[in-house]
């Protein structure tokens, strides 16, 4: 039966749970558990797919087509357990489902209330597939008394009393502030934290202590006094030089070690940490460095490409260097041509990742047609690539080439799935028809040409890789786009959606419909990254 994790935030928001979350999953793995983390997320909406990403981040998509909330990219990054559409719930969604329930008369006349109703299901969703683990991390988004997470906290509760003793545990992330005009870390505010949640029926078990200095052993004693846990459960969290730094440095403070004692669990040999230990290393101790120009539009805010950032870090590790990565907004370069090769000159690489709207998009265009020119690395995503295709298209006078995401276009180089060039001209589709269209979301699998770059970077010629997109490179276009040197080198396995573009006499140039960072990790960087960080390492020798 599996033993649960449950992992609450204290005091403030974005105290790394997400984190804590994936690298103790990392350490029970490392020790030959088998795990699995879910994230409970308090907002109304029903999944983040139509959230703005200044809002919420990036979406992260699974293999199965969920739109998630960004932290399951961490577990999966630091643990290689693919996320599936049950690891990620809403509030939204967990309404939604009751609501449809009592319209078709599922629950016979009873009044429906968020005890036991609304408890219920986040009960169903915690318990649901869990047969062939051991443990399961269930985080709680937002911060301990705020009146949305209410309802979770309570589920919580019942839970822990109906899986049994020694079936749950609960750890609570919290801040202990350093007052430097008084010269003290303060821990009033965990103490108040804790009470909150005791007072709400959980009464953590081990405490995740967040803060900027170190904490002295009479304050880790205090806390553990005023919170009613052992000492040796006030685990200290400082800063790490490295996200990928924090498996070890939670190991080093014994976190691992008490989440097991909390079980009633000897601990017994260490984990083996020998893939942490070397990603650290390269990390700390680079033989290069290259810089990266990622053009895009949500440059404002970096947790709106967060899987992006993490697999060019990857793709450093792979080369062992050291990544910079400069966030430039593609709108600026819609202004002059001095403003592009300014920017973009000192570049080792230049990467356009995926988005939606016109905003930019000029921007974005101009920044491909500056690497096709100078022969600077160029890797296109999701509407990266399709830029690539405009460019292309424009290089061979299609002035109006454009895409119908914005709007008409007598050139339509990229429309929905709905619209295509036939001999006859503009062919349409309603949505919602047989052949109606709607966002391609999840795992598609795509065949790749055998003399092509990809198909040489991938070492096979079929791959399955995550999409997230509603419009699709027009096939109508592909002669005039290949006799401008671009490639189509990958397709859908019925040849009728472009999937991969490259050039072939360029020294590296890549388009892809679909996500590739949502699948790298760490200890195992995705290879469409590695090449192009190896790319720029090439360049950055020839400037």
């Amino acid at each position: 039966m599996a033993r649960y994790i449950f992992i609450t935030g204290g005091v403030v928001s974005s105290l790394g749970k997400g984190l804590m979350a994936a690298s103790l999953a990392a350490l029970l793995q490392a020790r030959g558990y088998r795990v699995r983390i879910r994230k409970f997320d308090p907002y109304l909406n029903v999944d983040p797919g139509t959230m703005s990403p200044y809002q919420h981040g990036e979406v992260y998509v699974t293999d199965d087509g969920a739109e998630t909330d960004l932290d399951l990219g961490h577990y999966e990054r630091f643990t290689g357990v693919a996320s599936r559409q049950s690891d990620n719930i809403t509030s939204g969604r967990i309404y939604k489902t009751i609501i449809e329930r009592e319209r078709r008369g599922d629950y016979l006349g009873a009044t429906v209330q968020v005890i036991p109703h609304v408890t219920d299901a986040i009960k169903a969703f915690a318990t649901a597939e869990t047969e062939d683990l051991d443990f399961v991390l269930c985080e709680i988004g937002g911060t301990v008394g705020d009146i949305e997470s209410l309802p979770f906290i309570e589920a919580i509760r019942q839970l822990r009393n109906e899986l049994g003793r020694g079936q749950s545990i609960s750890v609570h992330v919290t801040l202990v502030p350093y007052i430097s005009a008084a010269g003290e870390l303060k821990t009033k505010p965990t103490q108040h934290s804790v009470r909150e949640l005791a007072s709400l029926g959980v009464q953590p078990d081990v405490l995740v202590c967040r803060s900027e200095h170190p904490l002295p052993p009479s304050e880790r004693a205090k806390i553990a006094l005023f919170c009613n846990v052992p000492k040796e459960a006030v685990i200290p969290a400082l800063d790490a030089s490295s996200i990928y730094a924090v498996p070890l440095q939670y190991h080093a403070e014994g976190l691992d070690g008490e989440v097991l004692r909390a079980f009633g669990i000897e601990p017994g040999e260490p984990p083996r940490l020998d893939r942490w230990q070397e990603i650290v290393e390269r990390l700390d101790n680079p033989e290069g460095e290259v810089t990266i120009g990622v053009v895009g539009k949500y440059v404002g805010l970096p947790d709106a490409y967060k899987s992006l950032h993490e697999a060019l870090v990857h793709g450093g590790i792979a080369n062992r260097v050291k990544v910079h990565v400069r966030w430039l907004d593609a709108e600026l370069f819609e202004k002059s041509e001095h403003e592009i090769a300014a920017q973009l000159e000192p570049m080792h690489g230049i990467l356009v990742p995926g988005g939606f709207g016109e905003r930019g998009s000029e921007g974005k265009i101009a920044s491909v047609r500056f690497a096709r020119e100078r022969g600077v690395p160029f890797f296109g995503i999701c509407l990266g690539m399709q830029m690539a295709c405009i460019e292309a298209a424009r290089d061979k006078g299609l002035s109006a080439a454009s895409t119908t995401e914005f709007g008409h276009t007598d050139e339509p180089i990229v429309g929905l799935i709905t619209e295509w060039m036939s001999a006859d001209g503009l062919q349409k589709r309603e949505e919602g028809g047989d052949l109606g269209g709607t966002m391609r979301l999840g795992a598609y699998p795509a065949k790749l040409a055998g003399n092509s770059v990809v198909a040489s970077i991938y070492g096979q010629d079929s791959i399955s890789e995550r999409h997230r997109h509603r419009y699709e490179v027009n096939t109508h276009y592909r002669q005039v786009l290949e006799e401008d040197g671009l490639v189509f080198s990958g397709l859908s396995p019925d040849g009728t959606l472009p999937e991969i573009v490259e050039r072939p006499d360029h020294p590296w140039f890549v388009g892809v419909q679909f996500h590739p960072e949502l699948k790298s990790k760490p200890f195992d960087p995705h290879p469409l990254f590695a090449s192009f960080i190896e790319a720029a390492v090439r360049q950055g020798r020839l400037v």
